[in-house]
Parts: structure tokens; sequence; C-alpha cells
């Protein structure tokens, strides 16, 4: 019995001939899949789920009348008897669907005429959830089938206060809501806000807000204690999901965690956790392992060596040989905890215990290529963070930062410097003609520095200037690092200028400051251009349309697809990331004073100005211009991202326009939705709720309010993610490229670190930058981060064909699919044109970084519709 009920859960049910020829009857399909399919934990559960189907009636359906109202049930729409699944246990396999999915029979018997069905009601009497995939009916009397798409866990009925309602796939604005269905509307979103009381459990269904005060753990010691960041002027923040847990014994301001060998319970909610597929079992898991058992177990193989690699060729060995592992009882704790096929990738075991890694893009076709200038200065604009690089307005450059507290920070750079390498043209003339740019990492670290350096880092604030050549790429002229003044903020800082130098200890110098730029661009990246601009900021939006907006509302459908898994990839982010102790404090500068810093640059967030044109043009890489293509001039011609990055957010735009027009005839039709408008206060006032007085937030009283806050929201979560994000793996898993810690300031003249600069440079360069373990966690995370699922949805896709029912919509979604098409078609023709030397540099990486779609796996190209990794 058992293996006949086996067979039957692993196998695909038929689905038969659904021809309705019986007016009082409406036939169907269900699409699920059972919880064994999608969490090997519970498979015992699940084969007792099949069994008890065969003895009863476990799942019932009702159809709500769209049309035709029930006096005796406050006029909401009538209701069907109740239909069953059928055919459970079904091992016939005439049709194909995809693994794992089980389809099902459904017969609805109307009884009394409802009408056309606008939604339905499903109770799960199990004693275990299930994944509702879809629901079709059939040729419905006087309309033709009806299409329901799901995708949501369904628990026990028993766990729910209200019943569980799902909607056919039609869009309405509230206003148009058919009389029977509003109330059941109206009833959805309330369970969705929840009451905001109380641990909330997996089956709960709630979307609220919570401050970041879950990052430290102060009940193990000053050193885990970390401040609350959102509710205050002075560490503000975007809002993460609530979870309700208990205030922490040791601070009542700090929510209790989860223990870490916990860290996958977190609660968000449950249609919000990964996918079903083994890729995001595996990436909760390897995020998991890598906190939980690499870290010690890297500390205990490197504890009797040396904390960094002897040579570059020492360190390319973790890429062509791999570094030998213990064969003793060291990795047991690894091989007890963690899933031996997890094993294998986490620590690169191919049976002779070879710690090994893929070997990275930037190096594949040249070692040595990076050291370059002329790449160092490329990635500014085609590497992992092109988004912090301006023009240089004002010689020499100046500070932001309040003198009152830090006073003078006016740039040491001098013009002597600088002015016999701008091929002829005076400072001025450069500035002039738009020439001279600045990657500037000053303001953004200098506050924190004196902190910082008081830890195991040692580094500096930095200021690189660079200059545009003739042929397109850049030149760097001058790397300014500075120190806070010995005698306090308030006289400012030490700053020392280093030029350009390719042999001596000039060149041994110039090596070390691009380093340590390296180091500070690698921590703005990860903390700033990653984690918050795209991460943290993007969650608010998540919570407000699944609370203010309801599955029928037409901005529901455009958005959702761009907010999948963001919820939980924050979640596990806070669990294991960027909580105190975590992999990032770990692996980046700024280390316990990270997240902090990340709250002082979220007060220089504004919303309209995530818009692609308004952040090239406010960073001055750009200048509006009517002829230009997508109103913009850029002021390198050659400059990867921002090309690549306007024909996306134009393709993205238009998509929004022609969507939104769909439904919105008049601007007046905006200020009478009232959901659109609860949804955009909620967003301002309690999402982003530390800037809810900011005059810059869009009105949301006409189209252009709503088209161009809706293509900012879809840009952060697809485009901008995917450009800071899926090319980590190719430029940061060579850590010297990409170094994320320094350790040691410049040598200074006189002392055996100079007189070591001068004979062994290299190992100077591996004494100040990562070490060692570091090293090894920052890859072994930036691979899994690097890595698009086998699950994986792109942009101009969609999960499901019949996503909405408008024939208006579909075309406009079909036109955008066309237009990303082109674009990636575009990208290939510039990637092989040999006069933009910056798409792929001395390194020979060809950006694709916003190439639309990619396989699963390490691609370093693809756009996923949201922020899922």
């Amino acid at each position: 019995m058992f293996q006949q009920v086996l067979g039957a859960l692993n196998g695909i049910t038929h689905v038969g001939d659904h021809h309705n020829t019986n007016n009082n009857k409406i036939k169907g399909t269900v699409v699920l899949m059972r919880k064994n399919v999608l969490d090997f934990n519970d498979f015992n559960g699940s084969i007792l789920d099949g069994v008890h189907e065969l003895f009863g009636q476990k799942v019932s359906f009702q159809l709500i009348s769209a049309v035709n109202p029930d006096p005796e049930n406050g006029m909401q729409g009538k209701l069907s008897s109740p239909a069953y699944l059928e055919d459970w246990i079904n091992s016939s396999l005439s049709t194909p669907i995809p693994a794992g999915e089980s389809v099902f029979n459904l017969t609805f018997d109307l009884g009394e005429d409802i009408g056309v069905p606008g939604a339905f009601i499903i109770k799960n009497f199990h004693h275990t959830e299930f994944f509702l995939k879809t629901v079709t009916l059939e040729d419905v009397p006087g309309h033709g089938p009806i299409h329901f798409v799901c995708n949501s866990w369904v628990y026990p009925a028993e766990k729910y206060q209200k019943d569980r309602v799902f909607f056919a796939n039609q869009s309405y604005l509230p206003g148009e809501t058919p009389a029977p269905l509003i109330q059941y509307r109206n009833d959805e979103l309330v369970s969705l806000r929840g009451n905001g009381k109380g641990e909330l459990q997996e089956w709960e269904r709630v979307y609220d807000y919570a401050y970041y005060d879950d990052l430290g753990e102060p009940i193990l010691g000053e050193n885990f204690a970390r401040p609350v960041l959102g509710g205050s002027s002075e560490y503000p923040y975007p809002r993460r999901g609530r979870t309700g847990r208990k205030p922490s014994l040791a601070d009542p301001k700090s929510e209790s965690r989860i223990p870490l060998v916990l860290s996958l319970n977190i609660y968000v909610p449950r249609d919000e956790r990964f996918g079903h597929l083994k890729m995001s079992d595996f990436l909760a898991y390897a995020l998991k392992s890598v906190g939980q058992f690499l870290l010690p177990e890297f500390e205990a193989l490197f504890d009797g060596t040396p904390t960094e690699f002897a040579s570059f060729e020492e360190e390319l060995r973790l890429y062509e040989q791999g570094i030998k592992l213990p064969s003793g009882p060291l990795f047991k704790n690894l091989t007890d905890n963690v899933p031996l096929e997890l094993l294998k990738e986490l620590v690169r075991s191919d049976g002779e215990g070879l710690l090994k890694f893929p070997t990275p893009q930037v190096i594949q076709q040249d070692k040595t290529a990076w050291r370059t200038d002329e790449e160092f200065a490329r990635e500014m604009l085609a590497g992992l963070n092109p988004v912090i690089i301006s023009s240089l307005k004002e010689f020499p450059p100046k500070s932001k930062l309040n003198p009152e507290t830090y006073g003078d920070h006016t740039s040491t750079i001098t013009g002597e410097q600088i002015e016999d390498k701008l091929d002829g043209l005076t400072i001025d003339e450069a500035i002039e003609e738009n020439r001279l740019f600045i990657l500037d990492h000053h303001d953004t670290i200098m506050p924190y520095l004196r902190r910082i350096n008081t830890t195991s880092t040692k580094t500096y604030a930095s200021r690189t200037l660079l200059f545009l050549q003739k042929d397109g790429t850049l030149k760097p002229l001058a790397i300014e690092l500075s120190l806070p003044h010995p005698d306090g903020d308030q006289h400012g800082a030490v700053s020392k200028v280093y030029t350009p130098a390719e042999h001596g200890i000039d060149g041994s110098f110039w090596q070390l400051a691009k380093a340590y730029v390296g180091v500070n661009d690698s921590g703005v990246h990860q903390l700033i251009s990653h984690w918050l601009h795209t991460h943290a900021v993007i969650e608010p939006f998540v919570i407000a349309t699944n609370r203010q907006l309801s599955v029928l509302h037409p901005i529901h459908k455009l958005l959702y697809p761009h907010f999948r898994d963001t919820m939980n990839i924050n979640a596990l982010a806070r669990q294991v990331l960027i909580n105190a102790g975590g992999i990032l404090e770990s692996t980046v500068f700024p280390g316990r004073y990270a997240m902090e810093m990340s709250s002082v640059l979220y007060k220089d967030w504004v919303f309209p100005e995530q818009a692609l044109p308004a952040d090239l043009i406010k960073r001055g890489m750009a200048v509006e211009d009517p002829e230009a293509p997508h109103g913009l001039r850029l002021l390198i011609k050659d400059y990867p991202f921002a090309v690549d990055g306007l024909e996306i957010w134009s393709a993205i735009r238009t998509w929004v326009e022609d969507y939104c027009k769909v439904y919105y005839k008049s601007d007046e039709t905006i200020q009478k939705d009232a959901e659109l408008q609860s949804w955009w206060k909620e967003l301002r006032e309690q999402g982003h709720g530390d800037k809810k007085d900011a005059p810059w937030w869009p009105k949301m009283q006409n189209l252009k309010d709503l088209v161009d806050s809706c293509t900012i929201i879809i840009w952060i979560a697809s485009a901008l993610h995917a450009a800071v994000n899926f090319g980590q793996y190719a430029y940061a898993g060579y850590l010297p490229n990409r170094p994320t810690v320094s350790r040691r300031f410049m040598p200074e003249p006189g002392t055996p670190e100079y007189e070591e600069l001068k004979t062994n440079p290299d190992r100077v360069f591996f004494k100040t930058i990562t070490a060692q373990i570091q090293t090894l966690l920052g890859v072994s995370l930036i691979e899994i981060l690097s890595r698009h699922a086998s699950d994986e949805i792109y942009l101009g896709q969609r999960d499901d064909p019949e996503w909405t029912k408008e024939a208006g919509a579909l075309a406009a979604f079909e036109k955008f699919g066309r237009n990303l098409g082109e674009i990636e078609k575009r990208i290939i023709q510039l990637n092989n044109d040999d006069e933009f030397k910056n798409r792929a540099g001395p390194v020979k990486v060809p950006y694709t970084l916003l190439y639309p779609t990619s396989e699963p796996g390490l691609t370093g190209k693809g756009i996923p519709n949201s922020v899922s990794i």
C-alpha cells in the first residue's frame, strides 16, 4: 500500500475532458503542489495526506457569484454548493505538466443559478498545507472559461479566522468592482493587515511594519548591541516586515532573535517564502551554513597559518588547484549539520577534500589585467558599482560635511599634481569640457572613520580624480587618502595624495592606494548601492502593496511580480548577513558600524532621484537633451551601465504607461481611486515613515505621478538590483580586485613595512587587504548571491500566461517583451563593437549585467523581476 501511495504522489494526474454538457454543472481543473514536493522535511506528513484523501472530502471549493447577490448574506455574492477535489490519487500520465505539480478534476453542481463566478472560497481539511497554483473553470454558461491565478499556500481551515478567498483574473478599480464582490475584496485586505498584535505564525498572512530592531543581540553583551534603525531622526530607515517576537531580555527596545540553528523559520508571510525548487532551498541553507558552520571551520583551518595569502600565485590556487582541507575531524561539524550535496558545493569537495572555486571572469582571460589603471577606472562605469562616479564641477573638490563639526575637508589635491595629465588642457578647461570625474567616498566614510580605525580595520576616506580621454576611456589622475585629524574632528582631515606610477616604490604606493579605494567602493557597494538602495528601500513597497491594494487592483497586478522573494531574502539577511557579528560585519570594512552607516546614508535617499535619468543628471553624468535618445545626452558616451540602463528604463516606462492607460482614462480616476490613495499615503507615512514630510514625494494626482512612481519601483526591484548584484562573483570573486577590508595603513618611510614594500610589494599588498579567512568567507557568500535560481522569472516574463484577462494589458506586455528582445540584440552588438572600449576593457569581460534574460547559475547577466537574492 505504501509503495502505491508513494508512486501516486510522485506521479502526474490525468486531466480529463472538461467540455460542459450540463448547464447546471461547471467543470474545472485545479493545479496544486503538495507539501512533500516542496519540503523534503515533511514527506511523511504528505504521505498521510494522500492516504486520508482516499477516505473523505478533504478540500472544498465554493464559487462566489460576481453578478447575483444573496439578500440573506448581506448582498454578498451567492455561493454555489461545495465541490471537492476528484481523483487525488491518480497515476495515469497522459497529460504532461511540470514536475511536482498535480492536476485534479472539479465539478460544481450549481443548483440555483449563481451566474458568472468572480471568486471562490477554498477550505482545506487536511492537517497540513499545500500550494494552490491555479483553478480554471471550463465553459461557464454565458461566459466561457474563467481562470484564477492563486499561487498561494492554503493551510488547514482551522488556522484561519476568515475563509480563504481567491478572485478571477479580471482587474477592477475599487469603484468598478461588481457589488457582490466588494465585501470579499475589503475583507481580504483587512485580513492581510492583521491587528498589529502578538507574534506572527507561519500560517498567518499578515503584512505589517517594524523598525530594524532585530539586528543586535544585546543579551550577548555590549559588542553585540546595535542601535534601532528607523523611527528616529538620528537613525532613520525604511521599515521591514513585522514578526512580533518578544523584546530582548537585555534591552526592551530590541526584538529578541531566533537562535541561528532555527534561522530558516524567521517569519515572513507564507506566500513570500522562497519557491519550491531546489535552488531556493539551497540558497536558504547555504546562507545559514556559511554563517553557522563555515566561518568557525575556516578559522580553525587557518588558525596555525599566516592571516593572509603570501602571493598572487597562492590566491590563484583557490580557483586553479584548490586548497587542501584537513581529512581529520576538523570538518565534522560541517558534515554532521549540512546536507551532503550542499556541503560539496560550499566547500568544493571533489572527493579529494579540495576547497576550490570557479574562476571569476575578471581573471579568466588575463591574470593581471585587473591591476591596470584603465581597468581600475573602467569598473566605475561597467563594474559592480557603476552608480557612484560623478562629474567634477569644481576644483579642488569640496566637502559637504558640517564645518562646525568636522572642520575644513576641502581636498588637498593640487593643480600641479594633475595638470600635466590633461592632454594639454587646463583644469578649468577640462571641467568646462566635462572631462573631469570623481569617485568620492570621502564624506560617506569620514564621520565613522575614527571609530572604524579603532577596530582591526585600518583604512582611509578617499577621493579619486579621473580624466576622460579622447578614446572614451577614463584615466586616473590622483587618489587622496584622508584620516581624521589627530587633535579632533573639528580640525578637519590629514590627507596625502598619490599619483599614477608604474615602477619602484611609487608604483607600489599607487597599487596600494587603488586597493584602499577598492575597499571603500566595496563597502559602499554592499551597504548602500546594493543593500540599502535596492533590498531595504523596496520592502516597504512590498508591504504597502499587499496591505492596501487588492489582488483585483490593476496596480497590484502590475507590481506583484517585482516583489517575489524580497521579504524572504531580507529576513534571511537580518538573521545571518547584516546582523551583529554576521557575515557582512565579518567581511566588509565598517564592521560593527556597517548598518549604522547605511542609516546615515538613508538620510540622503530621495525617491524621485532613484529614476535612472534623474540619477544620471544629479551625478552630472548626463544632461537633458530633447534631441538625444531618451532625452538625455551622456557626458561619457561609452558608459555601459547608463547606455544599457536607459534602454531598459525606457522600455519599463513605456510598458507601465501603456498598462496604466488601459485602466485610468483621466486624472480624476486616479484621484478617486481609494485603494491607490491609501497605498501611497501608507507607503509615505509608514513604509518610509522617517521621510513622510519630505516635499519630493509625488502627489499621486495624475497619470504622470502614477507612471513615474511605478517605473521607479520596477526599475529598483529589477534592473538596478541586477546591475549591482549579479556581477559580484565576476569581479569580486577575486578579492585582490575588490578587497573588502584593509588591515594596515600605508607604510611610512623609515619603518620595516616601508623597507618590505621596496623589496616585496606583493607581500605588503596581501598583508594590507582582506585576510584569508575573510576572503574564503566572502567568496563563498558572493558566489551564492551571484547565482540565478532555476525557477527565476526575468523582466518581461510572468509565471502564468493568463495573469490577467484584459486584452489591452496583455498586448502592452507583449510589446514590452518585444522591446526587451531588441535591447538584447543591441547589447550584443555594442559588446562586439571595438569602438566601445569600456564594454569589456583589458580584462575582456563583456558588460552583460543589464542583458534581460539568462540561464540558471553563475552567468553574470540577466534581470530578474525582483530582488530575489
